[in-house]
């Protein structure tokens, strides 16, 4: 506990002091946001402001992680875990991306960064890599980092080991890549006002902390009552959701409206990927499109309006994603944000009692 607790407040206490600091160094650099011209006019106000915020974040996560870990290693022996550090790369090599991405963007002055082919191309590298690390790599509890199938909650109810183990890693690769793709692009989509993203993420990642502290407290061979998990290290988990958690509630501070700094794509791609990674190595792919319903409904808005408009010439929204529907409509952006981050916690809420509902009937209590 005490470990967790050193990984939270240092995550914090990075993003409270290290966001100014960044702040004031994008100002010295002129690097601002460029605000897409087809958005909504009140947007126009907010060109220039300061963005690369999601490099704080980053290192809040990793700072805090590492920091707990240290702690671990001083007091008990113990070292890292590849589950941890795959994870931490999933989302590092993700918020890489995005910050070439948004690097981009400042140095063309406009509000388009890498092509779509390009950014595809860095997606499915990196997203190959972690899913072969992930099935090879051993780990100290002798659990898998990943399973080769897809799963709802712990056990997979598809297996990709139907015909072999060759297939079942290309397999897994097209399904690793197709999550880190979907993850990464719904919360950048969601990134679209002040502090959505952030405060949405903050939420999403509590949940994912409970759920990964809830699998370590009732892992198997823990002797404790009840259905075993057979998830590889997940206090790591625990601890690495729960630092992005406090990393994006001190990043709100200066994201809140308006905003002070955007997060830009090296936060909105590093949260995906690390979102992405966390279901995989909690087990639960499936569970994390509830968990992350409101990423969800930003991306099928996105997805209805384009493809109804293909087959059509009309649109369903005035605007995707849906978040714009609602200011064009006349919501202040204030609210629109909080009404979306309640409906962000009811999705989390509803995971977690799935999640609970789950370990009671596997338990048989």
């Amino acid at each position: 506990m005490i470990s967790l607790i050193i990984g939270i407040v240092v995550s914090l206490g990075v993003t409270i002091v290290g966001t100014p600091l960044l702040i004031r160094l994008v100002h010295k650099l002129n690097y601002g946001q460029y605000i897409r011209q087809d958005g909504p006019k009140s947007h126009l106000v907010k060109r220039g402001t300061p963005t690369l915020g999601g490099v704080v974040i980053n290192l809040a996560v990793v700072l805090g992680w590492g920091s707990s870990a240290l702690y671990r290693f001083i007091t008990r022996g113990e070292v890292p875990s590849w589950s941890a550090l795959l994870v931490l790369f999933a989302m590092l090599s993700m918020g890489m991306l995005g910050f070439i991405d948004d690097f981009a963007k400042v140095r063309k002055k406009q509000s388009e960064g890498l092509t779509v082919k390009g950014k595809f191309i860095g997606q499915f590298i990196l997203a190959t890599i972690y899913a072969v690390l992930a099935l090879i790599l051993p780990t100290k509890s002798g659990f898998p980092s990943a399973q080769a199938g897809m799963s709802f909650i712990e056990k997979p109810f598809f297996s990709f080991e139907f015909a072999g183990k060759a297939v079942a890693i290309v397999l897994f690769v097209i399904w690793v890549n197709f999550l880190m793709t979907a993850w990464t692009n719904a919360i950048n989509l969601t990134d679209g006002l002040d502090g959505l993203a952030a405060g949405s993420s903050m939420i999403t990642f509590m949940g994912y902390a409970v759920i990964a502290f809830w699998e370590f407290y009732h892992l198997k061979g823990s002797g404790h009552e009840g259905f075993a998990y057979a998830v590889s290290d997940p206090l790591d988990l625990t601890i690495i959701a729960a630092c992005t958690a406090m990393a994006c509630f001190g990043f709100l501070w200066y994201n809140s409206n308006p905003a002070s700094i955007f997060m830009g794509d090296t936060g909105s791609l590093a949260l995906g990927g690390l979102f992405a990674a966390m279901s995989i190595a909690t087990h639960t792919e499936f569970l994390a499109i509830i968990l992350g319903g409101l990423f969800v409904i930003e991306t099928m808005s996105d997805v209805i309006q384009v493809g109804y408009f293909k087959m059509t010439r009309k649109r369903v929204f005035k605007m995707a994603p849906i978040h714009h529907h609602f200011e064009l409509k006349g919501w202040p952006e204030v609210k629109v944000v909080i009404r979306f981050w309640m409906i962000e916690l009811l999705f989390v809420l509803v995971a977690l009692v799935i999640f609970y509902g789950d370990w009671v009937a596997r338990s048989g209590l």
